[in-house]
């Protein structure tokens, strides 16, 4: 007896100890793997998730537990993805837990789950009376930063001692809606958010504005700068993501990255706590680089889409790591935020006290509008202290939307697709991202006009309509979209009056909304007793919409063709800018390759998309007045009608020169990673081969069913392109092709479709074929697999009989009018816009 007196003690104080130990780092850490069956799970950084079915946390569960349909290879880990719980009615997690602040991470896979599908998927989600999503769909998100699964982290203060977590569908919608999660993360904190940020001032002075300590905040960007990105493993304390930096890089400026020189230690400051961030963080850098001169010249910048109409709150972390740097006034540097100066001078060594120490600041800055705009942060060595080394560093980087004060609510539309670049307070030119579990590439062109001056002026020169007036208020500033000439055609497309455009949309019924973009929103409508149509309505508030609405009526009206989607008309009564297009009822070609519901394509008729999407961007490149190169060719920018006829979209980003034979148009590099032509990113001159570089990576996504950029595969098989060439060139290209295709595709079509692809994507583009050419090639691809499949009836594939049908499909270009009474779009019209 007294022995087992002296272990039940043992075992108290091992408990207490236990206890104690908890408390100091995770104590109280929730984690809710939702839909499981099983009563725990591990993911891929070593947690252990709980399942919520008969969980204390999920009283009177109503939900419905389900089951990915598809496991997709980005996946981090099975948990806590691959299941979740459907909710088609309002339902609230409860959970008990001692005041004070915390994460909470919300987990989503959009796929389908039995028989509920990604895209009815819109809800809000409320943390206590805080708002932290509105109508919100999550496969919107998962395609607009090219990621199969992703999370939203918030950080909240509870004062109650409860939180609840109510998962709402959406009422916005119809009937058919719901609301799901795969999982949820709850971590306490202490208060990393300080009482008072100073925020800029358009003199330049930053004025300390206090912070509400229940202010809720949304973490957007949180980046391990000049470092390889840390998982939550690296940040044990509080399992932070911290990111590369490099996506968010303008420009091809990224300077130097380098890490901490041998022996050197690192420490945090006094007035750091050391849970501020890993010493990991501190232990890496980027700077501008060593030439004085050249730094002088340049900015280094980093541009970080976000939702305006919101504080933001910028934490730049710091720490001279070179032993090079030890004194005051060494590498002093000034700190910019949109443009405004935030720092100057910023001296790391004078604001933390020596090399090796750890250090952050804060600012804060505001955001006008309703749309998504740019975020830039911006490093220049400051010349006026006439410092050592003309040069500027930073460490590690966050960036944290702020609840608005008197509005209980961090929510804000769904991301367009694709993400683009915008210019401070909403002008074209970055990427957009949101916090995700792995980031996976994304777009580095931006939202461009293109610049046909000459050809678009002889295109209006009939036109008579003034649409010079008022429309809308940014800030204080009148939009007022005006036309060169004041005159839009009246003839070249059809003009709608803004009570047509009402009918056809049912006053803009938000259960006929497609999507959000940032010229505004996108919605399905009918015309003409039942024509579908997709109308996208300019919002007011938005600053891109004036230059793309003039670009399209003005410069696009005379180009037709069979395979670009058209634009059907516009309306510019009543202070409206809406343009009608063409509705595309199967969505783009990539929603029907991979992270979809959809039935995948057969082989062939995937050829015959290829084919199609060739002939459009063969009579852009050579059909047309001018040359046009697309410089976005992508499978998200082609479009699928209701019988899968492929039509190229999204001009956002085209160049045009005055002379069809003019071999190349200097440029500044836009365009999306994976896709980009690597010649047209060292010389910055745009060649027609630039979209055949862009179109051969589109043949071997169609082949293999992935993503261009996988970040989550080894690093020989992240780019798509450089995987498949060399697969080809050890003969296993076969082996990595979409699983659907196997056994459809004869031996002698995939050489062909494979060599053509090959010789699309090769490093010069004097090695490159025309897209006319690819035409030819893909024809007889096409023939070949249906000769093979017809050789029982003595079907013969000759030379002769492929010339033939590359003949009869050159008809096409014969017939075509550039003065009709539809025209090409540059934005994308279907399902969530841009």
């Amino acid at each position: 007896m007294e022995h087992l007196t002296r272990c039940l003690t043992l075992l108290c104080i091992l408990s207490l100890a236990v206890a104690a130990d908890n408390n100091i780092i995770g104590s109280g850490q929730i984690r809710l793997d939702c839909g499981a069956s099983s009563p725990t799970g591990t993911d891929a950084d070593e947690r252990t998730w709980d399942s919520d079915t008969n969980s204390k946390f999920a009283p009177f569960l109503k939900g419905t537990a389900a089951t990915a349909s598809y496991q997709d290879p980005a996946l981090p880990s099975t948990t806590p993805y691959m299941t979740a719980r459907i909710f088609t009615i309002n339902y609230t997690y409860s959970f008990p837990i001692s005041p004070g602040r915390m994460f909470i991470r919300l987990y989503f896979y959009p796929s389908t789950y039995g028989n509920y599908g990604p895209r009815n998927a819109y809800f809000g989600v409320t943390a206590g009376n805080l708002t932290l999503l509105d109508n919100f769909n999550a496969s919107q998100t998962a395609l607009a930063i090219n990621a199969a699964a992703f999370f939203l982290e918030y950080s909240i203060n509870i004062t109650t001692g409860k939180l609840g977590l109510t998962f709402s569908p959406s009422t916005h919608q119809n009937d058919s809606y719901y609301a799901f999660i795969n999982g949820i993360e709850i971590v306490p904190t202490p208060d990393l958010f300080t009482t008072s940020i100073p925020t800029l001032a358009n003199d330049g002075n930053p004025i300390p504005v206090p912070v509400d300590p229940a202010t809720g905040f949304q973490t957007m960007y949180r980046l391990n700068v000049g470092g390889e990105a840390i998982s939550p493993k690296g940040d044990i304390d509080f399992y932070r993501s911290w990111d590369d930096d490099t996506p968010y890089l303008y420009g091809s400026a990224y300077g130097k990255a380098f890490d901490k020189d041998k022996n050197l230690t690192i420490t945090y400051t006094p007035s750091v706590p050391n849970y501020t961030a890993p010493l990991d963080v501190y232990a890496s850098a980027r700077s501008m680089g060593s030439n004085a001169q050249v730094n002088l010249n340049y900015n280094l910048t980093w541009i970080f889409p976000i939702d305006a109409g919101f504080f933001y709150l910028v934490r730049f972390h710091f720490c001279e790591i070179q032993y090079l740097i030890t004194k005051i006034n060494q590498r002093p540097f000034v700190i910019y935020i949109n443009n405004q100066i935030a720092q100057q001078p910023m001296d790391v060594i004078a604001l933390s006290g020596g090399i090796g120490r750890a250090v952050y600041t804060d600012y804060a800055t505001i955001t006008l509008g309703a749309d998504q705009i740019g975020l830039w942060i911006t490093l220049h060595p400051d010349p006026s202290t006439r410092p050592e080394y003309y040069d500027a560093i930073l460490n590690g980087l966050e960036i944290f939307k702020l609840q608005n004060h008197g509005v209980n609510s961090l929510a804000a539309f769904n991301p367009p697709i694709p993400y683009t670049y915008f210019e401070p307070n909403g002008k074209p030119g970055g990427r957009n991202s949101k916090v995700v579990s792995r980031t996976i590439g994304g777009a580095i062109g931006g939202f461009a006009i293109l610049l046909f001056t000459c050809f678009g002026m002889c295109s209006i020169s009939k036109c008579k309509k003034n649409v010079t007036k008022d429309y809308g208020r940014t800030g204080n500033k009148h939009i007022t979209p005006q036309v060169e000439g004041n005159r839009l055609p009246s003839n070249s497309c059809r003009h709608f009056t803004f009570m047509e455009i009402k009918a056809a949309t049912n006053d803009f019924d938000e259960t006929f909304l497609l999507g959000k973009g940032g010229f505004g929103n996108v919605y399905h409508g009918k015309i003409d007793g039942g024509v579908k149509v997709a109308v996208k309505r300019g919002n007011p508030l938005s600053q891109q919409g004036l230059h793309e609405f003039q670009t399209e009526i003005e410069t696009l009206s005379m180009l037709q063709h069979r395979y670009l989607v058209s634009l059907i008309g516009y309306c510019e009564e009543n202070n409206e800018m809406i343009l009608v297009y063409d509705y595309m009822a199967n969505g783009t070609l990539r929603e029907h390759l991979y992270s979809t519901n959809k039935s995948p394509l057969p082989w062939k008729q995937r050829i015959e998309i290829c084919i199609d999407a060739a002939r459009g961007l063969d009579y852009l490149h050579t059909g047309a007045k001018q040359t046009i190169i697309h410089r976005d060719v992508k499978t998200a920018n082609i479009l699928l009608d209701d019988k899968l006829v492929a039509k190229v979209s999204d001009f956002g980003l085209s160049k045009a020169s005055l002379e069809i034979d003019d071999t190349h148009v200097s440029t500044l590099v836009k365009g999306t990673f994976g896709y980009l032509d690597p010649e047209y990113f060292r010389r910055k001159q745009l060649t027609q081969k630039s979209d055949v570089y862009s179109f051969g990576v589109v043949l071997f996504e169609v082949l293999c069913a992935r993503p261009v950029i996988n970040t989550q595969l080894t690093e020989e098989q992240v780019s798509l392109r450089d995987w498949a060439l060399s697969c080809l060139e050890k003969g296993i290209l076969r082996e990595i092709i979409d699983p659907h295709l196997r056994g459809q595709i004869t031996p002698e079509c995939f050489r062909k479709f494979t060599d053509t692809a090959a010789q699309c994507v090769a490093d010069r583009g004097i090695d490159r074929p025309s897209m006319g050419d690819v035409i030819s090639n893909l024809e007889v691809a096409l023939l070949l697999q249906e000769s093979s499949r017809n050789k029982s009836r003595g079907a013969e594939v000759t030379t002769s009989s492929a010339k033939t049908c590359v003949d009869s499909a050159a008809k096409d270009y014969s017939t075509m009018s550039v003065a009709g009474q539809r025209v090409v779009f540059s934005d994308i019209a279907y399902t969530e816009g841009r």
